[in-house]
């Protein structure tokens, strides 16, 4: 079943200025809709390297949602348990400036709670075939407390992908178990509760896993944007991996593909600074590529099985 992401299904509404970008103004540029999502879009990029993922989900009962299926089914992500309610999709409406980053966004949440119904009915079968388990880590916490007790039943290792840390820093039980967390640095300093901005690979480096000693958390990734990512785990390897330099098209989905590629890399047997390094090479593809196009690799590119038919 391949690494099988738990999570939500954003439409994605983006706004492009087409000339300088004035704070306040009636800025012209265009506007674009796309199939987006931190769990939809983990679920993609690990499809786009051929490794077929199973993504568990709620898309809701209109044609936007039967599209959403459609795609995946098409990078051939499996989508088997992926339920269709009222409600199921959420929005994310973003403003870019001219460098690509995003400037201001407003999203409504999806209600995923026949996640619940699917993991009564098909839970033991899910996570007992799957590779590893992703998680939104700021999903409900009993949808949350399910997945962890599968995983733990059948000894599946569960990576976090962190969409909102105001949440996620409320599970903290949680985020001991997690085989690894990936974050940027103002997630990483409201976890620990101190002021990362501006600082250094070789800064953090040398305190990252002291603070992972410290919250119990056994592996952790933080993401430094041009200046590349920190790694540590306690009592394991520590180092950084730098950012690859490439023109900037869009951010959007950078630290998705970031966290895909190292739980790749782990879930299939590389190190931790190996993984970071293929997370870092599918990051530079997206933020390098056109919102109409996804980057795809093979799996022997990056030294990993392919999955068998």
């Amino acid at each position: 079943m391949g690494i099988v992401i738990f999570g939500a299904v954003f439409v994605d509404i983006k706004g492009y200025p087409l000339a300088k970008y004035i704070p306040g103004g009636r800025n012209i540029g265009r506007v674009i809709h796309t199939h987006g999502g931190v769990s939809r879009n983990v679920a993609e990029d690990i499809a786009n390297i051929e490794l077929r993922p199973t993504f568990v989900s709620v898309v809701d009962e209109t044609g936007i949602g039967a599209d959403i299926i459609s795609r995946l089914r098409s990078h051939k992500v499996n989508t088997d348990y992926i339920v269709r309610r009222p409600e199921g999709t959420g929005t994310w409406l973003a403003v870019f400036d001219n460098s690509g980053d995003v400037i201001a966004s407003i999203s409504s949440r999806p209600d995923l709670s026949a996640l619940l119904d699917v993991l009564d009915q098909h839970g033991d079968r899910i996570v007992s075939e799957a590779d590893s388990i992703v998680v939104e880590i700021d999903l409900d916490t009993p949808l949350l407390k399910r997945i962890f007790a599968l995983s733990e039943k059948y000894h599946k290792d569960v990576y976090a992908v962190v969409s909102n840390m105001s949440i996620a820093m409320e599970r903290r039980d949680l985020l001991q178990r997690t085989a690894c967390v990936v974050c940027n640095a103002q997630e990483a300093g409201m976890l620990f509760s101190e002021d990362y901005t501006d600082i250094t690979t070789d800064k953090l480096q040398n305190i990252l896993e002291e603070r992972l000693i410290r919250s119990g958390i056994p592996r952790m990734v933080v993401t430094l944007g041009e200046a590349g990512a920190v790694y540590a785990e306690i009592g394991g390897s520590c180092g950084s991996c730098l950012s690859q330099r490439v023109d900037v098209i869009d951010t959007t989905g950078a630290g998705d593909a970031f966290f895909s590629g190292v739980t790749i890399g782990l879930t299939y047997g590389k190190t931790l600074g190996e993984a970071c390094e293929i997370g870092t090479r599918l990051a530079s593809s997206v933020i390098a590529t056109k919102e109409s196009v996804c980057p795809r690799f093979r799996p022997e590119e990056f030294d990993i099985p392919a999955m068998q038919d």
